[in-house]
């Protein structure tokens, strides 16, 4: 039995000048725009990053003046009212510390001269007014690394909503302006997206540490996020 595929060639071959018509016709006239928004709110959380290195002739013993040190930090920690879910250990590292020196014939050698341990601890302090307190506790005890501190809020959605929605109305203003600018209305929302911007953690030097020995005054002020949009709009 002869079967015939004119029918179907046919059909495609119908179908080939609108397709090619379809991608021929230019897109509608839009008007891209970007708007930003910001919103402020009282942080209550703290984010400290708190480190002690100690070093020794040997890993093991360095290794053991750490854990010794850290340990009192985390029971000064506890004592101070953290509790176990906001403290985390950050990271272990263990480094050993060489002394270069030069022979006569330019060989350049290393020796070997103590082994260095760094413990970090991350600490969620939520009551912020003892933030100064805690610092100084940790140093005390022998916070002696770099680290850091940051003022964040358990909650910002609301905030981060606030500045969406006046990233959103800036950008549907400019759009406005230049519609109107060029004779023209604006559309519906063809696409839209956003980028979002939190606090960033201060990071606190060795330096820093030492003069916290003394009283450590903690200023909390206001965390400001902001929202940036990209939104298209069609013209009219």
């Amino acid at each position: 039995m002869t079967r015939s595929f004119f029918p179907l060639a046919l059909a495609a071959a119908m179908t080939l000048p609108a397709v090619a018509r379809a991608a021929d016709v230019p897109p509608p006239p839009r008007i891209i725009v970007s708007g930003e928004g910001e919103a402020t709110a009282a942080p209550d959380l703290a984010m400290l990053t708190l480190s002690v290195m100690r070093e020794a002739k040997t890993a093991r013993t360095a290794l053991d003046a750490n854990n010794d040190a850290m340990a009192a930090v985390i029971a000064a920690m506890k004592s101070g009212g953290i509790a176990d879910r906001d403290l985390q250990t950050a990271g272990i590292q263990i480094n050993p510390r060489y002394n270069y020196t030069n022979d006569p014939d330019g060989t350049q050698k290393a020796e070997l001269v103590a082994y260095q341990i760094t413990n970090t601890l991350s600490v969620r302090v939520r009551d912020i007014d003892k933030t100064g307190e805690i610092l100084d506790k940790a140093v005390t005890l022998g916070v002696n690394e770099g680290g850091g501190i940051s003022f964040t809020n358990a909650d910002p959605s609301s905030v981060i909503t606030q500045a969406r929605k006046k990233a959103v109305s800036d950008a549907m203003a400019k759009a406005k302006t230049l519609a109107e600018a060029a004779g023209v209305s604006v559309g519906k929302v063809v696409e839209i997206s956003e980028q979002s911007y939190a606090p960033q953690p201060m990071p606190m030097s060795a330096k820093s540490f030492d003069s916290a020995r003394a009283a450590v005054p903690i200023q909390a002020g206001e965390n400001s996020y902001r929202v940036q949009v990209n939104v298209t709009f069609e013209i009219k």
